[in-house]
């Protein structure tokens, strides 16, 4: 499985890195919402966690931009923790959204219910197909 952690702040995006790795996952890591996006338009991402703060395009306008191409996982990880940041996030069709500071096993956690979720629907997708 192959995530995308856009993240700006330097420590965290390599502390998430490091644990996500050591669960078995590839993990890319984008410093900023443009960069963030490009790697997103290759399509080659399991899921993606998404800060909502970040210099040059913004988490929630990156969302909005992913969407009009792809239904990729999307878990936003975010310090902005009111009910409208997070509504807004999840109008925006983000899979899941989690406030800053995480628990590392919440995380994984919720990581997992995605990946299974998703793994799922596609499969009941194919199976549809195939009928």
């Amino acid at each position: 499985m192959r995530l995308l952690v856009i993240e700006d702040e330097k420590r965290l995006a390599q502390n998430l890195a490091e644990l996500l790795r050591r669960q078995g996952y590839t993990v890319d890591v984008s410093s900023d919402g443009v960069s963030g996006y490009d790697n997103a338009v290759t399509d080659i991402y399991d899921l993606i966690l998404l800060d909502a703060m970040l210099p040059g395009m913004d988490g929630f306008t990156v969302l909005k931009a992913v969407r009009t191409f792809s239904a990729i996982p999307v878990l936003i990880l975010s310090s902005k923790n009111t009910a409208e940041d997070r509504i807004h996030g999840l109008e925006l069709r983000a899979d899941d959204y989690m406030t800053k500071p995480f628990s590392a096993r919440e995380l994984l956690l919720r990581i997992s219910a995605i990946l299974k979720r998703c793994s799922t629907l596609a499969s009941e997708e194919a199976e549809v197909l195939r009928s």
